[in-house]
């Protein structure tokens, strides 16, 4: 097992209830009421942060640096250490690990943010696509996932009623779930790309989420059973969807062994498959078998705000350990297309 210079743990996770459309707020009016949650359930003041890093998009937001908009939440005294990468909130988290790590920070604060209504997100993310020979295309996230699920059909990996399977249990998962934005029993509904039907594509919805993490015994102080980060990577597949292998993920793979996910089971696993079909090539390329609890929560196909899911998938996965209901997890996000780049944490809590 990797031993890091510091012990650092997830003490508090706060989400915001994920809706269809949130006009009315603006980011900064929708991420206050997140960090002001997750410091009350810490009893900690701006003041006593000493790293704060955001996760966001200037795509979806429509406007170059729109995270320094999304600061006014935060406030602006006293004066922060403050950074943000333009990624899920997950890599925000991974940048503030390493902050504590390093022994520059001993509590930190992380949020994510997204509002995919403002305009088409289909659209949107095929800005992240090779600019020469795909982009031109245009090829949605939807169409794209379509044809890794066509791939895995093809591979003999799963079929249609398979994959309408997930989606039912994840929306079954989230019926008492009180910031899901789908749960209980959803219509698969018609073909949006084939093989993909509306059942097994995420909604469309805006939210945000907050974390905080704190080291060694400053953890201790702040919540009765944290949710240590015992190990956590990232890796990143090659951009051009053509030269990889569609019903296989090796990025997560490395990732979970780097982050000492085989070394020993895990009881639940958060996983971030916006996609049912993204589920059959995680579950695979992790090596879950059917006593793991996948995505309790009901994972991206109950609410999905773009930035923000993968946060949500750690935090989730925290707040089991911190509620007792698990022991030791997984939790995993992904940006890209088709899983290209991908992130596993690992947590354990302590003997109950």
């Amino acid at each position: 097992m990797t031993r890091y210079a510091r012990d650092t743990a997830i003490v508090a996770f706060a989400q915001t209830d994920h809706r269809r459309h949130s006009d009315e707020l603006s980011e900064v009016e929708m991420v206050m009421p997140v960090l002001h949650r997750v410091l009350a359930a810490t009893g900690l003041t701006t003041g006593d942060i000493g790293f704060t890093c955001s996760g966001s998009s200037d795509y979806l937001a429509g406007r170059a640096f729109s995270f320094t908009m999304a600061l006014d939440a935060v406030g602006a005294w006293p004066p922060i250490s403050e950074s943000h990468v333009e990624m899920d909130g997950a890599w925000a988290l991974y940048e503030a690990w390493v902050k504590i790590l390093t022994g520059e920070a001993d509590i930190a604060l992380v949020y994510a943010y997204g509002k995919s209504s403002s305009g088409e997100v289909r659209d949107v993310l095929t800005r992240q696509l090779d600019p020469y020979y795909v982009a031109p295309l245009w090829p949605d996230s939807v169409a794209l996932a379509a044809l890794q699920a066509q791939a895995l059909i093809d591979a003999g990996h799963t079929d249609e009623a398979a994959l309408a399977g997930i989606g039912a249990r994840s929306r079954a998962d989230a019926a008492s779930h009180p910031h899901a934005q789908l749960k209980g029993v959803v219509p698969q509904g018609d073909h949006i790309v084939r093989p993909l039907r509306t059942g097994d594509c995420p909604p469309i919805g805006d939210g945000a989420a907050a974390v905080i993490i704190a080291a060694g015994e400053r953890a201790h102080g702040l919540c009765e059973r944290p949710a240590w980060i015992r190990g956590m990577d990232h890796r990143i597949e090659a951009h051009s969807l053509g030269v990889r292998d569609l019903t296989d993920s090796p990025s997560t793979r490395l990732a979970a062994e780097r982050a000492g996910a085989f070394e020993r089971p895990v009881d639940t696993a958060e996983l971030h498959a916006p996609f049912s079909s993204q589920e059959v090539v995680l579950r695979r390329s992790l090596n879950l078998d059917s006593r793991v609890r996948v995505n309790p929560s009901g994972g991206a196909l109950a609410a999905n705000p773009v930035m923000a899911a993968g946060l949500i998938r750690i935090g989730e996965a925290a707040a089991r350990i911190h509620r007792g209901e698990s022991d030791r997890a997984l939790a995993h996000a992904t940006s890209g297309p088709c899983l290209q780049q991908n992130l596993v944490a690992v947590l354990e809590g302590e003997p109950l």
